[in-house]
């Protein structure tokens, strides 16, 4: 199947608990042949209402740091590792929450197969959440953010923080991470470019991999 249809079957998707409440099935958006793709954790309270990825305050800082970076949306493909909103109600009143492990795992019927579709060059996990499903399960963001690993969904996978942690610590004075986000937005870019043309006769991922470890 392409893409489109993958989406339709996973907007029809009960198999969590999620389902009950949702407005939209965030499936993603961007380029369907982009050699690189962004993985954040999953949909909040916009993008829920919205039915696309990373439209709020987050969405908004990754927009300027792609524009930094010399790309937009057009360029690359957005999605996040769960499909629905993670939320907590009390009564009418809806909190963001990190996906369960059994919502994250039923998205893994969508997740993957979307990667396969696009079968991009780069994978750039946004959190660490979502280099702990993509890339290793112990992952640590500040230890191993801006390296390249092997990856069974892409040639190669490299991990950031996600732009709402940036929001979070950028108080102070601080940028929160943002110029590292651009940063590592840009070498993901060039990363993809290079093993898309073939110009690389070995993947970033073997090579740091192999010090690293």
């Amino acid at each position: 199947m392409n893409l489109d249809q993958w989406e339709a079957k996973a907007k029809a998707c009960k198999k969590c608990g999620l389902a009950a409440k949702r407005n939209h099935v965030v499936f993603g958006e961007g380029n369907a042949s982009a050699p690189l793709v962004l993985v954040g954790e999953g949909p909040g309270e916009e993008e829920d209402r919205t039915g696309r990825p990373f439209v709020g305050r987050a969405g908004q800082l990754l927009d300027r740091a792609l524009a930094e970076a010399g790309l937009d949306r057009t360029m690359v493909y957005i999605c996040n590792t769960v499909k629905c909103r993670a939320c907590d109600w009390d009564g009418e009143k809806a909190s963001n929450r990190p996906p369960s492990a059994e919502e994250t795992a039923a998205c893994r019927r969508w997740l993957l197969p979307q990667l396969a579709a696009i079968r991009p060059e780069v994978l750039l996990c946004l959190g660490a959440p979502s280099a702990r499903n993509l890339i290793h399960p112990d992952f640590k963001i500040t230890r191993e953010r801006g390296k390249y690993f092997p990856c069974e969904f892409a040639r190669t996978a490299i991990a950031t923080m996600h732009p709402a942690y940036i929001l979070r610590n950028g108080g102070g004075g601080a940028d929160g991470g943002y110029a590292l986000l651009v940063a590592d937005i840009a070498r993901a870019w060039a990363a993809a470019l290079q093993l898309r043309d073939g110009r690389a006769a070995v993947t970033m991922a073997e090579k740091e991999h192999t010090s690293d470890r």
